[in-house]
């Protein structure tokens, strides 16, 4: 079959919608893709098995060494709410504080809080089918209601920018308000200290931290930003705010996911260095600012990162040894450093 009849027939056999409901950008390899897909199902029908296995009888999911291996290797769709939900912590705060996230919702207000909401419900996903304003029901208003009741909750917080694409990811996956206000307080409250406060203080040192371990396991690509004056969050800003939501493909974000619910934090960095060490030699050929920005953003695109299974496994191998002593270490001298320049 000639490439165009391939790509013809592939387009017919791809839904232009994913099962997120997000639709398939212009320039989306349909070939490329379905042909990832049948080898990935494979994996998908094996770990389904397991899962279920594994969560048979509906006992609690609790951490292990088999539920980190597991986990690695990707939880289905179908239990994947449940194992977050259990392995975050968050199951447990919705079970010690029943009717709490209603009665947020009836609460008293803030109407700055509401507008600064309201004003990013149309800039969440517009490429997202369940989200526009016709569609029924439209996720729009569920998204309005778990962050109006976070930012309720955590009010030394409120809400920030990026936190809107990390809910709407939530409901995705949780089809449901109150699991996904407990998701995202796990999240922010406890996986991601500091990176949504208003001083953003836990953003920055990570992205400092990631700037250290650049020039620990990749100095080359770290001398060619001190070189051009470059500050990474110009680059790396929103892998960490947004946690790689619309930066990589979704089913890759949601593996990463998957782990950083049960890994913690760790699992950023390790994404970051992976995408940074395999795309090395490109990075390399940078000779300005915009085009180290340029090529910063063609790393998060290709086959690379599509193929969700393969990159899992090289985050884990790519880029060797990174202890959370290391990263607690380079955090506290980081966070010190940025405290210290005020």
């Amino acid at each position: 079959m000639e490439p165009a009849e391939r790509l013809q027939a592939a387009r017919a056999r791809v839904p232009r919608v994913d099962p997120y409901g997000f639709e398939r950008p212009a320039d989306f390899d349909y070939a490329a893709y379905e042909e990832f897909f049948s080898t990935y199902l494979v994996i998908l029908t094996k770990r389904a098995i397991k899962w279920s296995r594994l969560l048979k009888g509906g006992g609690a999911v609790r951490r292990s060494a088999t539920v980190k291996r597991y986990v690695r290797k990707g939880i289905p769709l179908e239990h994947r709410a449940r194992v977050w939900m259990a392995v975050s912590g968050a199951q447990a705060q919705m079970d010690q504080n029943p009717g709490y996230y209603h009665r947020l919702l009836q609460g008293e207000r803030s109407s700055c809080l509401e507008e600064a909401i309201r004003t990013d419900l149309n800039r969440t996903f517009p490429d997202n089918v369940r989200f526009r304003k016709t569609a029924e029901p439209c996720l729009q208003k569920t998204l309005y209601n778990v962050l109006l009741a976070y930012g309720m909750h955590n009010q030394g917080v409120g809400y920030c920018q990026g936190m809107n694409f990390i809910a709407g990811y939530l409901i995705l996956i949780t089809k449901n308000e109150e699991e996904s206000f407990w998701l995202l307080d796990a999240l922010v409250g406890r996986i991601l200290p500091d990176y949504y406060s208003p001083a953003m203080l836990g953003l920055k040192t990570d992205q400092e931290v990631l700037a250290e371990l650049v020039r620990l396991k990749m100095p080359a690509v770290a001398a060619l930003m001190e070189g051009h004056g470059m500050l990474w969050t110009l680059v790396v800003s929103r892998w960490f705010i947004c946690l790689f939501v619309d930066i990589l493909p979704v089913e890759t974000v949601l593996r990463i996911w998957d782990c950083l619910f049960n890994e913690g934090s760790k699992i950023l960095f390790r994404v970051a260095l992976t995408l940074i060490k395999q795309h090395q030699t490109f990075i390399l050929e940078a000779t300005s600012v915009p085009d180290i920005c340029d090529r910063f953003k063609q790393i998060t695109r290709g086959s690379f990162v599509t193929e969700c299974h393969t990159f899992m496994q090289k985050i884990f191998s790519e880029p060797g040894s990174l202890s959370m002593t290391t990263i607690t270490r380079l955090r506290e001298s980081r966070r010190a450093a940025l405290l210290a320049q005020g």
